[in-house]
């Protein structure tokens, strides 16, 4: 018979575990599906969403003798999009949904929504590292590179984007913080600066960092605009052979998000499984396509290096 205080360790094996909490890993919320021209397929309207691009006429000068008999013909171009369906299915048995923690069971609908979403914005990313002109390489990304593909996409001769349409980069945030050391500058040390664009180094002890481009990176991330398109970061872009990320510039007419039947959860009971069960299907239905290839959508490659300082 052991003799002392009746504590913890005393005790141990009597003592249950509890989850007090639980928490789902956290993942970036994706960009895409709201940077982009967003459709609705309706009910009882077919399986493909379907646009017509009409050509453009040509007009002539006409004076007193002109007779004008010159009729332009029109024509269009069909673009369609047919929207698939994705879905997540999991099982979860009886036991299990009897047994686990509560804070635990209550994130498992979350889990599935999450892989959907990501799946929806990840398949929109795919978009850009699939447009027909490359900007940028393997080096760092500079305001430039983002500038140049805007100014395209509104000054190209051959279909310039709708003035109304936002412009939008989209870019993994390694490759957004070689943005904000561009518009910070060469020199800067801690707050020992002045606010500039371009800014120096400033020899005033304690000079404070002023409002503008180069306080707004330093402070807050920079996420203004650059050549008119603005700034997003997505974490869910891919950095493949070791350092190399694709994002890119495109004016969110470019791109269409065609919807079909919204999200959506079916269940089925298992009775002949391990006792008693229940299967659970996430569904959404999507499929996103290019506009006007080729002139509203650049994608652009930088290196995508894991900054350090």
């Amino acid at each position: 018979m052991a003799v002392g205080n009746t504590i913890t360790d005393s005790l141990a094996d009597s003592i249950p575990t509890m989850i007090a909490s639980a928490r789902i890993v956290r993942e970036f919320a994706g960009v895409m599906p709201n940077l982009v021209d967003r459709q609705r397929l309706d009910e009882n309207t077919g399986t493909v969403w379907n646009e017509v691009a009409m050509a453009q006429l040509n007009a002539q000068s006409v004076t007193e003798s002109t007779e004008l008999d010159n009729p332009q013909q029109m024509s269009d171009t069909l673009f369609s999009i047919t929207p698939t369906v994705i879905g997540v299915h999991t099982v979860i048995t009886d036991r299990v949904a009897l047994r686990i923690s509560a804070n635990a069971y209550a994130q498992t609908g979350s889990l599935a929504q999450n892989a959907i979403e990501r799946k929806k914005d990840v398949d929109g990313l795919t978009v850009l590292d699939g447009a027909t002109t490359v900007l940028g390489s393997d080096a760092t990304l500079t305001s430039g590179v983002i500038s140049a593909g805007a100014y395209q996409i509104t000054s190209n001769t051959t279909e310039p984007a709708p003035a109304s349409a936002p412009i939008n980069a989209v870019h993994h945030g390694f490759c957004l913080k070689d943005i904000d050391d561009e518009l910070i500058g060469p020199g800067v040390i801690g707050f020992g600066v002045t606010g500039r664009a371009n800014a120096v180094a400033d020899n005033t002890a304690g000079a404070p960092l002023t409002s503008g481009l180069a306080a707004d990176a330093y402070q807050n991330r920079y996420r203004g605009t650059i050549g008119g398109a603005r700034i997003f970061e997505d974490g869910n872009i891919p950095i493949v052979a070791t350092t190399l990320a694709k994002g890119g510039v495109f004016s969110q007419m470019a791109i269409v998000l065609v919807e079909g039947r919204s999200p959506y959860v079916e269940t089925k009971r298992l009775p002949e499984l391990g006792g008693g069960a229940t299967a659970l299907y996430h569904y959404d239905e999507y499929a996103y396509g290019e506009r006007s290839s080729g002139n509203w959508l650049y994608e652009i490659q930088a290196d995508a290096t894991a900054p350090t300082s």
